[in-house]
This record gives structure tokens, C-alpha cells and sequence, in this order.
């Protein structure tokens, strides 16, 4: 299905298309793709959304070599992504866009940040860290330096798609201070 509804801009009330695209991912299940882009604000939204009901889920998928690269990656707008051999964390927030890529994809997108870092930096300790940073990174790509791609979405509307990624009921509950946190 691809549906094309007109709508006003959320930032600036120009009227602009909303594309709802639905896709069949084999061995998975169907994916809506909501997307739109505003011509005269710049305003983007793109989100990701399972067609069939999903609970909350932590996804985990072991990158052990360059073979794995290539497992597909959905990611919603309110999924987490953390690899923590990295130290890295990409949190969902009020500009964040959904996806579907692959692993590679993903660590293209976090080495893109590092570059940006080492570029920008005047800090010679930052500057250190970014270029170790940009090392693991390059050896993950490689299969020199296995990490772990974890995804934690409260919608379960994010998911790697791999025989040998693994799937986790996620439960959210709120502590003391009124903030969720996941288990």
C-alpha cells in the first residue's frame, strides 16, 4: 500500500504530504513507513511501525564478524539503541526518525558523529577518545572487536532481524522520581 495524505506542516501550517508506505520484510512481518518532509520549514518526520501488535522488547544481536553486518535493523521512533563495548547510546528524542537499515548502517551512523568529533574538537582528551572510539568502530566492521547491538523500545515497534538475534519482553515502570526505566 502507499497512501499520500495531505496535512498541515506541525511547525509552520503549510499544507504538505504525509506518505504512509507499507512493506513485507520475508520471515518477519509487514512494516508502515510514515514519512514527510515540509518544503518551506524543513520540518522531517520518517517512524517505522510493525503491522502486527507488539509488546514491549529489547532486541540483542552479537556482531561477531563482518558476515553480520548485514542484519537488518528496524528502529522506531522510540527505540534505544546502545552498544556498550562502544560506551555509545542513541536515544530516542524530540527530532529522532525511525529507520530500517542494517548493523553497518548503524555503526556508519555512529562513526559519522566520531568523525564530526575528531574534525570539531579542540580537546586533546576528547580528541583521544574519539579516535579510540573510531578504532573499535573500525574493527567491528572488520570482525576484530565483537560488540553487541541492543535495541529497548517500550512501543516494540523496533527489531533486528537476524536467526541469531534474540528477543526480550522489556517491561517499563516508573521509580521514585516519576522516570521510567527498563528491565
Amino acid at each position: 500500500m502507499h497512501r499520500v495524505v495531505p496535512g498541515p506542516c506541525p511547525v509552520c501550517n503549510t499544507e504538505i504530504e504525509y506518505v504512509y508506505q507499507t512493506e513485507d520484510i520475508p520471515y518477519f512481518s509487514g512494516l508502515l513507513i510514515i514519512s514527510t518532509r515540509c518544503p518551506s520549514c524543513g520540518f522531517r518526520f520518517v517512524d517505522t511501525q510493525l503491522l502486527k501488535h507488539a509488546e514491549p522488547s529489547r532486541w540483542e544481536f552479537a556482531v561477531l564478524s563482518a558476515g553480520d553486518l548485514s542484519a537488518r535493523v528496524v528502529r522506531s521512533t522510540n527505540g534505544t539503541i546502545t552498544i556498550p563495548e562502544l560506551g555509545v547510546e542513541i536515544a530516542p528524542g524530540p527530532a529522532c526518525e525511525g529507520f530500517v537499515s542494517n548493523v553497518e548502517g548503524v555503526l556508519d551512523r555512529v562513526e559519522r558523529v566520531v568523525e564530526s568529533v575528531i574534525l570539531w574538537t579542540e580537546d586533546a582528551e576528547e580528541l583521544a577518545r574519539a579516535h579510540a572510539l573510531h578504532e573499535k568502530i573500525t574493527g567491528a566492521r572488520e570482525g576484530r572487536f565483537p560488540v553487541t547491538l541492543i535495541i529497548d523500545d517500550p512501543t516494540g515497534n523496533s527489531a533486528i532481524l537476524d536467526d541469531r538475534a534474540r528477543v526480550y519482553p522489556l517491561t517499563v515502570t516508573m521509580d521514585g522520581g516519576g522516570e521510567s526505566t527498563s528491565t
